[in-house]
């Protein structure tokens, strides 16, 4: 099973950031980056979001990175990692315009793109930028479509929708990746038939752990009845963990512990049938941070 983690930082809602995220910057995110290679994490993730309104400030905050000068940046910082977008809310712009950036993306961190999408949820920021938010299924639905076929092997790619209808316009650099995979996050009945007929994999976003069975088992009835197989990755994002003993109050839900412990609650996950776990580590600082991330490489990660 393997485990990647939402970078800290870049996005900073007041549901998980840590107090010491709010004072730092590039320099403890390619610190955070360059621990997560070493120790043996499949991905990094970065959030999206345009611009917050004023309503939602208090709880989400105005903290959110742009996930592909994000990624970029700290692909030039690591060897391995791949780079996800948990998640892009594609619907915010035009297909055309985000298979040049994430496409330049995997060129030049050589094919190590996930392309994670959304369809959004803040009302303002779809009106500011001219989106109909009412009709976000739909624009997120074909703005796959067109992403596939912007993403492929061709240089002049070709798509025509009712939304967007393009062809004969070249772009390159082309990806690294002959299929960039593409992954669909949410975890409402639309979002899950979504990713189960047009994704490469499934985000959840919110689901507790009993309910991932259910939800895990619809995608698998939605494409036996359609008809697709091949390769299908399931997440999850865990519990808050702490290695070790904190010493200190980490909160009710946080799994602490011995390393065996944590990984004996982690080893559920893949009961389930899950293929990889964003891990969220509670920490008082970024060195806090980077030791739990190298202890669940070296002591947890071997017992999954």
């Amino acid at each position: 099973m393997k485990y990647g983690i939402q970078l800290p930082v870049q996005s900073q809602s007041t549901l998980y950031a840590e107090p010491w995220e709010a004072a730092a910057g590039p320099d403890d995110l390619l610190h955070v980056a360059r621990a997560a290679d070493r120790a043996g994490f499949h991905y990094l993730a970065s959030c999206d979001h345009v611009a917050v309104p004023r309503r939602l400030a208090p709880a989400m905050s105005t903290v959110w990175y742009d996930p592909v000068a994000t990624l970029a940046y700290l692909a030039a910082a690591t060897e391995r990692i791949r780079l996800l977008s948990h998640v892009a809310v594609v619907g915010l712009r035009h297909p055309l315009l985000t298979a040049k950036q994430y496409a330049t993306l995997d060129h030049l961190s050589g094919g190590r793109l996930v392309l994670g999408v959304g369809a959004g949820h803040v009302e303002e920021e779809f009106r500011a930028l001219g989106v109909d938010f009412e009709r976000r299924g739909a624009v997120l639905d074909e703005s796959i479509d067109a992403l596939r076929a912007s993403l492929g092997p061709e240089e002049f790619p070709e798509h025509h929708g009712k939304l967007y209808d393009f062809e004969g316009l070249g772009q390159r650099p082309r990806p690294a990746q002959e299929h960039v995979p593409l992954w669909v996050g949410g975890s409402s009945p639309a979002a899950v038939r979504r990713a189960a007929l047009k994704g490469d994999g499934w985000l959840p976003q919110g689901d507790p752990r009993e309910r991932l069975p259910e939800q895990i088992a619809r995608i698998g009835r939605l494409r036996e009845q359609a008809g697709i197989e091949g390769p299908f990755v399931i997440g999850a994002i865990t519990e808050p963990l702490y290695v070790g003993d904190p010493g200190w109050h980490v909160g009710r839900r946080t799994i602490s512990g011995a390393p065996e412990r944590i990984a004996e609650s982690l080893r559920a996950y893949r009961a389930m049938g899950v293929d990889q776990i964003q891990v969220r580590f509670r920490s008082r600082s970024r060195a806090e941070l980077t030791d739990q991330m190298a202890a669940f490489g070296a002591e947890v990660a071997p017992r999954l």
